[in-house]
Protein backbone atom coordinates (compact mmCIF):
# COMPACT_ATOMS: atom_id res chain seq x y z
CA UNK A 1 0.00 0.00 0.00
CA UNK A 2 1.04 3.56 -0.90
CA UNK A 3 2.04 6.32 2.09
CA UNK A 4 -1.06 8.33 2.26
CA UNK A 5 1.35 10.88 4.28
CA UNK A 6 2.76 11.59 0.59
CA UNK A 7 -0.56 11.50 -1.22
CA UNK A 8 -0.85 15.12 -2.29
CA UNK A 9 -4.00 16.66 -1.30
CA UNK A 10 -6.05 19.48 -0.51
CA UNK A 11 -7.61 20.39 2.52
CA UNK A 12 -10.47 21.90 2.74
CA UNK A 13 -12.27 22.08 5.76
CA UNK A 14 -10.40 22.86 8.91
CA UNK A 15 -11.03 25.48 11.75
CA UNK A 16 -8.78 27.80 13.13
CA UNK A 17 -9.18 27.06 17.02
CA UNK A 18 -9.61 23.28 16.19
CA UNK A 19 -6.78 22.58 14.58
CA UNK A 20 -4.64 23.85 17.14
CA UNK A 21 -1.97 20.77 18.30
CA UNK A 22 -3.06 19.64 22.43
CA UNK A 23 0.72 20.68 23.29
CA UNK A 24 -0.25 24.52 22.03
CA UNK A 25 -3.14 24.35 24.19
CA UNK A 26 -1.78 23.01 27.18
CA UNK A 27 1.27 25.90 26.83
CA UNK A 28 -1.35 28.50 26.33
CA UNK A 29 -3.41 27.43 29.44
CA UNK A 30 -0.57 27.34 31.91
CA UNK A 31 0.84 31.01 30.43
CA UNK A 32 -2.79 32.65 31.22
CA UNK A 33 -3.44 30.35 33.95
CA UNK A 34 -6.89 29.02 32.59
CA UNK A 35 -7.97 25.77 33.90
CA UNK A 36 -8.91 23.54 31.37
CA UNK A 37 -11.72 20.75 31.35
CA UNK A 38 -9.90 17.11 31.78
CA UNK A 39 -11.96 16.25 28.55
CA UNK A 40 -9.18 18.65 26.71
CA UNK A 41 -6.42 17.54 27.67
CA UNK A 42 -6.85 13.46 27.98
CA UNK A 43 -6.01 13.32 24.15
CA UNK A 44 -9.04 11.09 23.86
CA UNK A 45 -11.59 11.59 20.71
CA UNK A 46 -14.38 13.49 22.00
CA UNK A 47 -17.40 11.15 21.41
CA UNK A 48 -21.43 12.84 22.42
CA UNK A 49 -24.63 11.86 21.21
CA UNK A 50 -26.27 14.08 18.17
CA UNK A 51 -28.49 16.06 20.19
CA UNK A 52 -28.71 19.29 21.52
CA UNK A 53 -26.70 18.22 25.01
CA UNK A 54 -24.40 16.79 22.80
CA UNK A 55 -23.64 19.91 20.96
CA UNK A 56 -23.64 21.89 24.28
CA UNK A 57 -20.82 19.51 25.19
CA UNK A 58 -18.95 19.57 22.50
CA UNK A 59 -19.01 23.84 22.08
CA UNK A 60 -17.82 24.44 26.21
CA UNK A 61 -15.05 22.50 25.32
CA UNK A 62 -14.64 24.22 21.61
CA UNK A 63 -15.27 27.40 23.64
CA UNK A 64 -12.15 26.92 26.63
CA UNK A 65 -9.99 25.96 24.01
CA UNK A 66 -11.20 29.33 22.09
CA UNK A 67 -10.32 31.50 25.33
CA UNK A 68 -7.10 30.85 25.68
CA UNK A 69 -6.57 32.57 22.32
CA UNK A 70 -5.63 35.84 23.70
CA UNK A 71 -3.27 37.48 21.48
CA UNK A 72 -1.28 38.25 18.14
CA UNK A 73 1.32 35.46 19.03
CA UNK A 74 -0.91 33.37 19.51
CA UNK A 75 -2.66 33.34 16.58
CA UNK A 76 0.32 33.36 14.72
CA UNK A 77 1.15 30.08 16.50
CA UNK A 78 -1.61 28.35 15.94
CA UNK A 79 -1.74 28.82 12.14
CA UNK A 80 1.64 28.11 11.48
CA UNK A 81 1.27 24.78 13.47
CA UNK A 82 -1.53 24.06 11.12
CA UNK A 83 0.11 24.46 8.50
CA UNK A 84 3.29 22.86 9.31
CA UNK A 85 0.97 19.73 10.70
CA UNK A 86 -0.69 19.47 6.97
CA UNK A 87 2.77 19.57 4.91
CA UNK A 88 3.83 16.64 6.48
CA UNK A 89 0.49 14.81 5.68
CA UNK A 90 0.82 15.77 2.11
CA UNK A 91 -1.60 18.61 1.78
CA UNK A 92 -0.33 21.18 -0.68
CA UNK A 93 -3.28 23.37 -0.25
CA UNK A 94 -4.84 24.38 2.85
CA UNK A 95 -8.51 26.38 3.41
CA UNK A 96 -8.68 27.13 6.73
CA UNK A 97 -12.11 28.23 8.14
CA UNK A 98 -12.05 31.87 11.02
CA UNK A 99 -14.12 34.04 12.59
CA UNK A 100 -12.09 36.52 13.78
CA UNK A 101 -14.85 37.53 16.35
CA UNK A 102 -13.70 35.75 19.27
CA UNK A 103 -10.27 37.07 18.75
CA UNK A 104 -10.55 40.44 17.33
CA UNK A 105 -11.25 42.28 21.51
CA UNK A 106 -7.14 41.11 22.09
CA UNK A 107 -6.06 42.48 18.70
CA UNK A 108 -7.85 45.94 18.43
CA UNK A 109 -10.86 44.79 16.45
CA UNK A 110 -12.32 42.34 13.36
CA UNK A 111 -9.82 43.89 10.52
CA UNK A 112 -6.37 43.41 12.36
CA UNK A 113 -7.77 39.61 13.83
CA UNK A 114 -8.42 38.88 10.07
CA UNK A 115 -4.97 40.11 8.89
CA UNK A 116 -2.91 38.61 11.36
CA UNK A 117 -4.62 34.94 10.31
CA UNK A 118 -3.96 36.81 6.94
CA UNK A 119 -0.18 37.90 7.24
CA UNK A 120 0.68 34.31 9.36
CA UNK A 121 -1.34 32.30 6.41
CA UNK A 122 1.59 33.52 4.22
CA UNK A 123 4.44 33.49 6.05
CA UNK A 124 3.69 29.56 7.50
CA UNK A 125 2.51 28.49 3.74
CA UNK A 126 5.96 29.92 2.07
CA UNK A 127 7.69 27.91 5.07
CA UNK A 128 5.96 25.08 4.49
CA UNK A 129 5.00 24.68 0.90
CA UNK A 130 1.50 24.65 1.49
CA UNK A 131 -0.91 26.85 -0.42
CA UNK A 132 -3.07 28.57 2.51
CA UNK A 133 -6.54 30.50 1.57
CA UNK A 134 -8.46 31.88 4.27
CA UNK A 135 -12.45 31.54 4.89
CA UNK A 136 -14.17 33.81 7.15
CA UNK A 137 -17.07 31.91 8.68
CA UNK A 138 -19.95 33.47 10.63
CA UNK A 139 -22.16 31.88 13.03
CA UNK A 140 -25.37 30.78 13.82
CA UNK A 141 -25.47 31.51 16.95
CA UNK A 142 -25.15 35.77 15.96
CA UNK A 143 -27.86 37.58 14.45
CA UNK A 144 -27.30 37.63 10.95
CA UNK A 145 -26.52 41.30 10.55
CA UNK A 146 -23.23 40.16 12.27
CA UNK A 147 -22.68 37.95 9.46
CA UNK A 148 -22.91 40.45 6.82
CA UNK A 149 -20.38 42.67 8.33
CA UNK A 150 -17.89 39.63 8.24
CA UNK A 151 -18.72 38.95 4.90
CA UNK A 152 -17.95 42.61 3.64
CA UNK A 153 -14.45 42.60 5.77
CA UNK A 154 -14.48 39.02 3.45
CA UNK A 155 -15.23 40.80 0.50
CA UNK A 156 -12.40 43.72 1.24
CA UNK A 157 -9.53 40.96 1.42
CA UNK A 158 -10.72 39.02 -1.33
CA UNK A 159 -7.97 37.25 -3.67
CA UNK A 160 -6.95 34.47 -5.09
CA UNK A 161 -3.40 34.37 -3.93
CA UNK A 162 -2.36 32.75 -0.92
CA UNK A 163 -2.83 34.26 2.48
CA UNK A 164 -5.72 35.94 0.77
CA UNK A 165 -9.64 35.15 1.81
CA UNK A 166 -11.35 32.99 -0.65
CA UNK A 167 -14.36 32.03 1.07
CA UNK A 168 -17.15 32.88 2.62
CA UNK A 169 -18.88 30.52 5.43
CA UNK A 170 -21.31 29.53 7.63
CA UNK A 171 -21.07 27.02 10.88
CA UNK A 172 -22.20 26.36 14.16
CA UNK A 173 -25.31 24.46 15.20
CA UNK A 174 -27.13 23.63 12.38
CA UNK A 175 -30.44 23.81 15.04
CA UNK A 176 -29.86 27.26 15.33
CA UNK A 177 -30.61 30.19 13.00
CA UNK A 178 -33.17 30.21 10.12
CA UNK A 179 -30.22 29.67 7.11
CA UNK A 180 -32.62 32.48 5.02
CA UNK A 181 -32.06 34.82 7.14
CA UNK A 182 -28.30 34.76 5.83
CA UNK A 183 -28.67 34.90 2.37
CA UNK A 184 -27.91 38.50 2.31
CA UNK A 185 -24.50 37.87 3.85
CA UNK A 186 -23.66 35.20 1.11
CA UNK A 187 -25.01 37.46 -1.52
CA UNK A 188 -22.62 40.34 -0.75
CA UNK A 189 -19.61 37.17 -0.11
CA UNK A 190 -20.69 36.18 -4.17
CA UNK A 191 -20.73 39.46 -5.52
CA UNK A 192 -16.78 39.44 -4.17
CA UNK A 193 -16.34 36.73 -6.22
CA UNK A 194 -15.56 34.26 -2.77
CA UNK A 195 -16.17 30.73 -2.75
CA UNK A 196 -19.29 29.77 -0.55
CA UNK A 197 -19.15 27.23 2.01
CA UNK A 198 -21.57 26.77 4.78
CA UNK A 199 -22.19 23.96 6.98
CA UNK A 200 -25.22 21.60 6.40
CA UNK A 201 -26.40 18.30 6.58
CA UNK A 202 -24.84 16.98 9.80
CA UNK A 203 -26.81 17.49 12.55
CA UNK A 204 -30.20 17.93 10.50
CA UNK A 205 -30.83 16.06 7.42
CA UNK A 206 -31.90 16.10 3.56
CA UNK A 207 -34.20 18.87 4.25
CA UNK A 208 -32.04 21.09 5.56
CA UNK A 209 -29.10 20.72 2.64
CA UNK A 210 -32.22 21.73 0.78
CA UNK A 211 -32.57 24.86 2.28
CA UNK A 212 -28.79 25.46 2.14
CA UNK A 213 -28.91 24.87 -2.07
CA UNK A 214 -32.50 27.27 -1.89
CA UNK A 215 -31.09 29.89 0.26
CA UNK A 216 -27.35 30.27 0.00
CA UNK A 217 -26.72 28.86 -3.24
CA UNK A 218 -23.05 27.44 -2.33
CA UNK A 219 -19.96 26.17 -4.25
CA UNK A 220 -19.43 23.53 -1.71
CA UNK A 221 -21.23 22.31 1.67
CA UNK A 222 -19.65 21.72 5.04
CA UNK A 223 -20.76 18.21 5.74
CA UNK A 224 -24.10 17.20 3.83
CA UNK A 225 -23.44 13.67 4.37
CA UNK A 226 -27.28 13.53 5.38
CA UNK A 227 -28.20 13.82 1.47
CA UNK A 228 -27.44 10.36 1.02
CA UNK A 229 -30.38 9.90 2.91
CA UNK A 230 -32.87 10.96 0.40
CA UNK A 231 -31.61 10.09 -3.26
CA UNK A 232 -33.37 13.26 -4.53
CA UNK A 233 -31.30 15.78 -2.68
CA UNK A 234 -28.68 13.88 -3.32
CA UNK A 235 -29.00 13.80 -7.16
CA UNK A 236 -29.77 17.70 -6.40
CA UNK A 237 -26.18 18.09 -5.06
CA UNK A 238 -24.55 16.07 -7.46
CA UNK A 239 -26.15 17.92 -10.11
CA UNK A 240 -25.93 21.18 -9.27
CA UNK A 241 -21.68 20.54 -8.94
CA UNK A 242 -21.77 21.43 -5.04
CA UNK A 243 -18.61 19.46 -3.16
CA UNK A 244 -18.86 17.78 -0.19
CA UNK A 245 -15.97 18.07 2.62
CA UNK A 246 -16.52 15.35 4.20
CA UNK A 247 -15.36 14.72 8.14
CA UNK A 248 -15.77 11.42 8.85
CA UNK A 249 -14.11 11.24 12.63
CA UNK A 250 -16.15 14.50 13.26
CA UNK A 251 -19.02 12.96 12.31
CA UNK A 252 -18.71 9.89 14.52
CA UNK A 253 -17.70 12.18 17.25
CA UNK A 254 -20.74 14.07 17.26
CA UNK A 255 -23.16 11.22 17.61
CA UNK A 256 -24.36 11.73 13.95
CA UNK A 257 -22.74 7.96 12.95
CA UNK A 258 -22.36 5.14 15.65
CA UNK A 259 -19.03 4.31 13.74
CA UNK A 260 -16.99 5.36 10.50
CA UNK A 261 -18.59 2.19 8.56
CA UNK A 262 -22.05 4.22 8.78
CA UNK A 263 -20.65 7.00 7.62
CA UNK A 264 -22.05 7.25 3.80
CA UNK A 265 -18.66 7.94 1.84
CA UNK A 266 -19.08 5.02 -0.28
CA UNK A 267 -22.68 6.10 -1.67
CA UNK A 268 -21.94 9.74 -1.97
CA UNK A 269 -18.35 8.91 -4.12
CA UNK A 270 -20.40 6.10 -5.87
CA UNK A 271 -23.53 8.70 -6.45
CA UNK A 272 -21.08 10.78 -8.34
CA UNK A 273 -20.79 13.55 -5.71
CA UNK A 274 -17.44 15.12 -5.44
CA UNK A 275 -15.77 14.99 -1.98
CA UNK A 276 -13.05 16.26 -0.51
CA UNK A 277 -12.23 14.64 3.07
CA UNK A 278 -11.41 16.85 6.12
CA UNK A 279 -10.38 16.81 9.74
CA UNK A 280 -12.59 19.61 11.10
CA UNK A 281 -12.05 19.86 14.46
CA UNK A 282 -8.45 17.28 15.19
CA UNK A 283 -7.97 19.15 18.50
CA UNK A 284 -11.47 17.46 19.83
CA UNK A 285 -11.78 14.69 17.60
CA UNK A 286 -8.45 13.57 17.83
CA UNK A 287 -7.73 12.73 14.23
CA UNK A 288 -5.86 15.01 11.41
CA UNK A 289 -6.29 14.51 7.53
CA UNK A 290 -4.09 11.67 6.84
CA UNK A 291 -6.57 9.69 9.30
CA UNK A 292 -9.87 10.43 6.96
CA UNK A 293 -7.58 8.50 3.89
CA UNK A 294 -6.82 5.53 6.44
CA UNK A 295 -10.67 5.20 7.31
CA UNK A 296 -11.97 5.41 3.66
CA UNK A 297 -8.81 2.45 2.94
CA UNK A 298 -9.12 0.21 6.00
CA UNK A 299 -12.86 0.93 6.37
CA UNK A 300 -14.82 1.50 3.25
CA UNK A 301 -12.71 -0.44 0.94
CA UNK A 302 -11.06 2.27 -1.22
CA UNK A 303 -8.32 1.33 -3.30
CA UNK A 304 -5.39 3.64 -3.52
CA UNK A 305 -6.70 4.38 -7.19
CA UNK A 306 -9.77 5.32 -5.49
CA UNK A 307 -7.90 7.73 -2.75
CA UNK A 308 -5.46 9.02 -5.85
CA UNK A 309 -9.65 10.18 -7.26
CA UNK A 310 -10.28 11.47 -3.33
CA UNK A 311 -7.38 13.44 -3.38
CA UNK A 312 -8.11 14.66 -7.10
CA UNK A 313 -11.67 15.98 -6.32
CA UNK A 314 -10.51 17.56 -2.98
CA UNK A 315 -7.83 19.64 -5.23
CA UNK A 316 -10.37 20.09 -7.91
CA UNK A 317 -12.91 21.50 -5.79
CA UNK A 318 -10.13 24.19 -4.20
CA UNK A 319 -10.10 27.81 -5.30
CA UNK A 320 -6.30 27.04 -6.37
CA UNK A 321 -5.25 28.56 -9.52
CA UNK A 322 -5.60 26.62 -12.89
CA UNK A 323 -2.11 26.24 -12.86
CA UNK A 324 -1.34 25.09 -9.34
CA UNK A 325 -4.38 23.00 -9.84
CA UNK A 326 -3.13 20.82 -12.80
CA UNK A 327 0.31 20.72 -11.57
CA UNK A 328 -0.87 18.80 -8.42
CA UNK A 329 -3.22 16.55 -10.21
CA UNK A 330 0.22 15.39 -11.96
CA UNK A 331 1.56 15.09 -8.73
CA UNK A 332 -1.16 12.38 -7.59
CA UNK A 333 -1.00 10.42 -10.60
CA UNK A 334 2.69 10.38 -9.75
CA UNK A 335 2.29 8.98 -6.20
CA UNK A 336 -0.32 6.75 -8.21
CA UNK A 337 2.27 5.47 -10.35
CA UNK A 338 5.03 4.46 -7.61
CA UNK A 339 4.89 0.66 -6.96
CA UNK A 340 2.78 0.15 -3.93
CA UNK A 341 5.03 -1.89 -2.19
CA UNK A 342 8.06 0.72 -2.32
CA UNK A 343 5.75 3.88 -1.46
CA UNK A 344 5.75 3.20 1.99
CA UNK A 345 9.54 3.41 2.53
Amino acid sequence: MRDLDRLPKAHLHLHFTGSMRLETLRDLAVGYGVRLPSALLDGDPLMVPANERGWFRFQRLYDAARACVRGEADMRRILTEAVADDAVEGSRRLEIQVDPTSYAPFVGGLTPALEIVLDAARSAGHEHGVEVGVVVAASRMRHPLEARTLARLAALHAGDGPGEVIGFGLSNDERRGDTSEFAPAFEIARRAGLALVPHGGELLGPAHVDAVLDHLAPDRLGHGVRSAEDPAVLDRVVGSGVALEVCPTSNVSLGVYPDQAQVPLRALVDAGATVALGADDPLLFGARLTAQYEAARTVHGFTDAELADLAKSSIRASRTSEQTRARLLGEVDAWLSEPADLAAD
